[in-house]
C-alpha cells in the first residue's frame, strides 16, 4: 500500500522529533521499518529532500544526518551548534547574518540558494 508525500512526510518527522539527536537516512528507516517492513530508502531519501526543501528539517552537511527545523527561517539562516562530543544540535536564528552572507557572495557574482551555517565545537554541558 502506498502512503501519501504528507503522511510519509509527517512519519519522518515524528521520528525526527522523537530524537535529541541527529539521525542518518538509514537510522530514520529503520524506525520506520518498525511499522512498514518493505519501506525502501529511496522513499526515506525523497521524503526527506520533500523536507529540507519545505524548511521543515536540515541535514547537517557535515555529518550527513539530518534534524527536525525548530525555528522559521522565513527569510533568515539557520545557525546549527553541533556537539562533538553528545552529538546535541543547538538550532539558532541567524537573521542578521543574511546581509553579510549575500554582500559576501555578490563580490563573486555568486548567488546563493540556500544558507546554513554549521559550528562544531562543545555545547555547555560536554564544556563544563
Amino acid at each position: 500500500m502506498r502512503k501519501r508525500a504528507a503522511s510519509r512526510q509527517k512519519d519522518v518527522l515524528s521520528v525526527l522529533n522523537a530524537c535529541d539527536r541527529p539521525m542518518t537516512a538509514y537510522q530514520i528507516l529503520e524506525k520506520l521499518q518498525v511499522g512498514e517492513p518493505d519501506i525502501a530508502p529511496p522513499t526515506v531519501y525523497r521524503t526527506l529532500s520533500a523536507l529540507t526543501d519545505q524548511g521543515r528539517a536540515h541535514r547537517l552537511e557535515s555529518i550527513k544526518a539530518f534534524v527536525p527545523c525548530r525555528c522559521n527561517h522565513v527569510e533568515s539562516v539557520p545557525v546549527l551548534a553541533i556537539c562533538e562530543d553528545c552529538g546535541s544540535v543547538e538550532e539558532h536564528d541567524g537573521s542578521d547574518l543574511l546581509s553579510k552572507l549575500t554582500a559576501l557572495t555578490e563580490q563573486s557574482a555568486f548567488s546563493a540558494a540556500r544558507h546554513i551555517v554549521e559550528i562544531h565545537g562543545q555545547c555547555g554541558t560536554c564544556a563544563a
